[in-house]
């Protein structure tokens, strides 16, 4: 049955799991984070901002932003649902919406909880990639909400990689966890499709500036 007993017992227990394991795998990491100024300049701005990062990234970004007072779009596939629970479960609000679906709906709401205060938080690849290559929505709400773009990256010493289109990541208990705040890109209000497109490609070639930084560090060009 398609939402039969074991759909909706697993909606419950893997949530609960993710929360658990990764509240026991991260505490042995030790963190070391780069860039602590950008983040300094959004917290003395007193205004909402935009967490983007790559999807291989999720499972360390979710926990390590988890206190940040933010929102969280979600993809809105059954899958998602998830993803959905595992999000809230860890203190954020979510909209769901993805490229394909909703989406438009979902930057609404993203920007309805950021007039609230609270900061938004959008996979910059989107829930099926390509992987590394970014989505026209961050850029459309960062311009919309007139919200600054804040990048994140992570690399780390041991982690497991998981067959997944993007290669989810997924930090090994005592490893070392380099975490990288970038320099908030601000967009213009109001932008066209030419603008649009300007400006996706720049937070791309930030953000993989920024990945080949992390992971050359321990001498790979990519995770």
């Amino acid at each position: 049955m398609k939402y039969g007993f074991w759909y909706r017992f697993a909606l419950w227990l893997v949530p609960l799991l993710f929360s658990w394991i990764s509240l026991i795998i991260f505490s042995t990491c030790r963190i070391r984070v780069h860039g602590q100024e950008h983040w300094d300049t959004i917290v003395a701005r007193e205004k909402p901002a935009i967490a983007s990062f790559w999807h291989y990234s999720i499972l360390f970004i979710l926990y390590y932003m988890r206190k940040k007072n933010s929102v969280a779009m979600v993809s809105a596939s059954k899958d998602g649902e998830f993803v959905d629970r595992i999000v809230k479960g860890m203190g954020y609000e979510t909209v769901r919406g993805s490229r394909k679906k909703g989406g438009i709906q979902a930057i609404k709401g993203l920007i309805r909880h950021m007039r609230n205060g609270k900061n938004a938080a959008i996979v910059a690849d989107g829930s099926q990639g390509p992987e590394r290559v970014v989505q026209a929505g961050c850029i459309v709400l960062a311009s919309r909400a007139q919200a600054p773009i804040l990048p994140l990256i992570w690399s780390c010493s041991r982690y497991k990689r998981f067959g997944s289109w993007d290669g989810t990541a997924l930090p090994l208990p005592f490893s070392t966890i380099d975490f990288f705040y970038g320099e908030p890109l601000y967009v213009p209000p109001k932008i066209k499709a030419d603008a649009i497109e300007t400006y996706r490609l720049l937070l791309e070639e930030q953000l993989n500036n920024m990945y080949s930084e992390a992971w050359g560090l321990y001498g790979r060009a990519t995770h």
